[in-house]
């Protein structure tokens, strides 16, 4: 199956679950593919034949915008260097997670989670510590009876009730003599923030991000995150209002209305707003709900909030 044919299986299994979905995104060199929402969860799609050529820059871009956009970033891959990606397993790259259309569907139209993953070593299991431990002490049972019916040692099974996963055959030998089910189901949806990358973060007057239109948006108190593999070029954040805008800047005047139209799309599935700095005065002064600021307008504005206000009367007008 080639790239794009994935890309149209993705999106089909998550409009069928319910998933409001975004067109697939056909820029080249984007961190991203797909972006889908239900209820509250946000998911930001990256689709790879093989998942190797998912670099770290990548991920990177896709951390940063799951971090500013409360989103999952998720990688939909069909093999790696070591073969076909299995159906049930969640695997992992940059600390991303990693499955299979497969996998997809079985999650999200079966109800059926996937319960193994893929770490150095092998493949894993997690138990819930909390069962493991509560019925070792109710029964009496020692940590070196467990640790020989495992087939580990007394400190390995210390690490379980500890929350660290297991190599499949011990859970299982462990869950034979409890008689009990300690494995638990994962969650591919689950992602903890990587605070490093809050580290690209521009802020305070004077900072430079390299475009002279973040450069003011920095100015007039805004922080700037700059965004090098996506639609937009910045994620704009005021933190005493908690107001977030996907940012890009129109240069050139045939993209202008590609990256808004995508942008706007954005904007609607993250529940955020969007804005494109123009150079020139437009025709319209919104593309969809991207906003439209030129230049001119940008350079006469001394406050967060004019530009926030400007931003939301015209993404909203009818």
């Amino acid at each position: 199956m080639n790239r794009e044919d994935m890309i149209n299986t993705t999106r089909a299994i998550l409009a069928k679950a319910g998933f409001d979905v975004s067109s697939a995104i056909s820029i080249r060199s984007i961190c991203f593919d797909v972006v889908g929402r239900r209820g509250s969860t946000l998911l930001i799609i990256k689709v790879l034949s093989n998942v190797d050529a998912f670099s770290r820059e990548n991920a990177n871009e896709m951390k940063i915008m799951s971090n500013a956009l409360d989103a999952s970033p998720m990688i939909i891959g069909e093999t790696s260097s070591s073969g076909k990606l299995e159906k049930g397993i969640i695997y992992t790259r940059f600390k991303i997670p990693i499955i299979s259309n497969e996998t997809l569907a079985d999650q999200l139209l079966e109800e059926v989670p996937p319960f193994i993953f893929a770490a150095p070593g092998g493949l894993y299991v997690k138990i819930d510590s909390d069962t493991l431990r509560e019925l070792r002490e109710e029964r009496g049972i020692s940590l070196g009876t467990l640790a020989e019916t495992a087939g580990v040692s007394r400190r390995t099974i210390q690490m379980y009730e500890n929350g660290m996963g297991a190599m499949i055959d011990a859970a299982l030998r462990l869950e034979e003599f409890l008689g009990t089910d300690i494995i638990e189901p994962l969650d591919p949806f689950t992602y903890a923030k990587d605070e490093k990358v809050e580290a690209k973060e521009v802020k305070g007057t004077g900072s430079k991000t390299g475009s002279d239109q973040l450069d003011r948006l920095v100015n007039i108190g805004f922080s700037i995150t700059p965004i090098v593999r996506g639609p937009f070029d910045a994620i704009t954040r005021d933190s005493d209002s908690n107001t977030v805008l996907l940012t890009g800047v129109g240069d050139e005047e045939s993209k202008l209305i590609q990256k808004a139209l995508i942008v706007s799309e954005l904007s609607n599935l993250s529940h955020r707003h969007s804005v494109v700095i123009v150079r020139k005065k437009p025709e319209h002064e919104r593309i969809r709900s991207t906003a439209l600021v030129t230049d001119d307008e940008l350079k006469k504005i001394d406050d967060k909030d004019q530009l926030t206000d400007i931003v939301l009367s015209r993404s909203t007008k009818k």
